[in-house]
């Protein structure tokens, strides 16, 4: 059996305001997570842009799909975009695993995020409405 290794490149910290509720749909109870800032730290530093948003999607009580779209700015004025997508099964104590993918300028200083396969895992974090990403680079 082949063991993957990975190497934790970023520690972000995102604040987000009440669930706005969309309700039932077609795919399930949908509700819409404002993001309103945080921190990033490891491999890039800098923060949260506020202006995304988690779709979140509740699919009969089995599980939930997200979705978050967001904005990171380094301490170097570079921007990143992140795509995190991932299954949250009801009733587990585990994180929550995601799969982002970043959109980075391809001839800056974080064109490597460009490439690479990456996994998430997020928790619940402290004090206000927030959660805490941590994402490992594949090696």
């Amino acid at each position: 059996m082949v063991q993957l290794e990975a190497e934790e490149i970023l520690h972000i910290q995102v604040e987000c305001s009440e669930p706005l509720p969309v309700k039932d749909g077609l795919d399930g109870y949908l509700r819409v997570i404002p993001i309103t800032g945080g921190t990033v730290s490891g491999k890039i530093t800098g923060e949260v842009i506020s202006g995304g948003a988690d779709w979140n999607t509740e699919k009969a009580g089995q599980c939930s799909h997200a979705f978050a779209k967001y904005l990171l700015r380094t301490d170097d004025g570079e921007y990143i975009a992140i795509e995190n997508e991932g299954i949250i099964a009801h009733g587990s104590d585990s994180f929550i695993k995601t799969s982002p993918r970043f959109t980075a300028d391809k001839n800056g200083k974080y064109a490597w995020l460009n490439q690479g396969v990456y996994a998430g895992s997020l928790q619940p974090g402290e004090g206000k409405i927030s959660v805490v990403i941590r994402i490992y680079r594949l090696l």
